[in-house]
């Protein structure tokens, strides 16, 4: 039995975890022009920031914001922004109405004003002295923003943006490709894959919060190398770094093992049958998974760490499964 603290913590989580709802995304034109709809849109509206961000973990569908927008704090993390804005830009096909055209070109216009030079992007915009002014690739922050630049650049919200905004995300989009590029983590010579956060200055694996030590990554390199694979024309350097990104989640596979839960406590066990998994993270130096508490100390095992991290951290996955299946086929593996 899992004590009454942990399980508590672990709801609190999971409720802080609540974003824009996925199935909002997908309404009918028919939807955003019913009273529901039109209310739902008003309460994205309402929540976006003097700057033009949105608050993360939260449903920002749900309700009006009624307070001072000035006391709102936007971010790229968890979803928050990307997901607003494309909300909007369905809203705004659906019904043509200017407020959502201009929120989304707001958000649009603080999306490339945090864009550092290098093309990196970090957590929130303006990124503070903490770890969110890092390139952040953690839960997939930096890949969504250019994917959402990417549909910008391609006029998929047709008179939505204004003369010259495709051009503008099509230059941030190179920039951004450019630095995944630069980012890379090489190992004696050869490249791997990335860091869930890299240094916005010499794009070095940086760290982030206690437990998130600069590792090769297997997770946010998932999403990165699945974003390389959907460029349309691909450059030399970019089929380069997917096939090395590939060969290294071929040979970090985790073979003959699983992750189960016993009495809601995870725990990796042995078996033949499974399809196989990879860590969260790996040592750049060795390649060998490892794991941490709150206090930053690596282990080897992930029984090696206290409850509350090992439950409430995703440090297995499949993640490299989607790879290898996509890889399978690319055009141009």
């Amino acid at each position: 039995m899992m004590p009454p603290q942990l399980i508590l913590l672990l709801l609190t989580s999971v409720c802080a975890s609540a974003a824009l709802p996925p199935a909002l995304l997908q309404k009918e034109a028919e939807w955003f022009r019913s009273p529901e709809g039109r209310a739902a849109t008003a309460n994205v509206l309402s929540w976006q920031s003097v700057p033009g961000a949105w608050p993360k973990n939260q449903d920002n569908s749900g309700e009006l914001h009624r307070g001072d927008s000035a006391g709102i704090i936007g971010t790229f993390d968890n979803k928050a922004t990307t997901d607003e804005m494309r909300f909007l830009a369905r809203a705004f096909e659906a019904t043509g109405d200017e407020l959502c055209a201009k929120a989304f070109r707001r958000g649009l216009d603080h999306i490339l004003a945090a864009q550092y030079p290098n093309g990196g992007f970090p957590q929130r915009h303006p990124p503070g002295q903490q770890y969110h002014r890092h390139i952040t690739f953690n839960d997939g922050t930096m890949i969504r923003l250019l994917r959402l630049l990417r549909s910008v650049a391609d006029d998929e919200w047709r008179g939505l943006v204004e003369t010259g905004g495709g051009d503008a995300a099509r230059r941030a989009l190179d920039r951004g490709v450019n630095c995944i590029l630069e980012c890379q983590i090489r190992v004696g010579g050869k490249r791997t894959v990335w860091c869930a956060q890299h240094d916005e200055i010499t794009l070095a694996p940086a760290a982030a919060r206690a437990y998130e030590l600069p590792s090769l990554s297997g997770s946010e390199s998932a999403g990165i190398l699945s974003f390389l694979m959907s460029i349309q024309h691909p450059s030399p350097q970019v089929i380069g770094a997917v096939k090395a990104g590939v060969a290294w989640f071929e040979q970090a596979k985790i073979k003959g093992a699983k992750v189960e839960k016993a009495d809601g406590d995870a725990r990796l066990t042995l078996d033949p049958a499974a399809p196989g998994l990879w860590a969260r993270f790996y040592d750049i130096e060795t390649g060998r998974p490892f794991f941490c508490d709150r206090d930053g100390v690596k282990k080897a095992q992930l029984a090696d760490i206290g409850a509350e991290r090992r439950n409430g951290y995703a440090w297995y996955g499949n993640w490299g499964e989607a790879v290898l299946n996509e890889y399978a086929r690319w055009p141009h593996r």
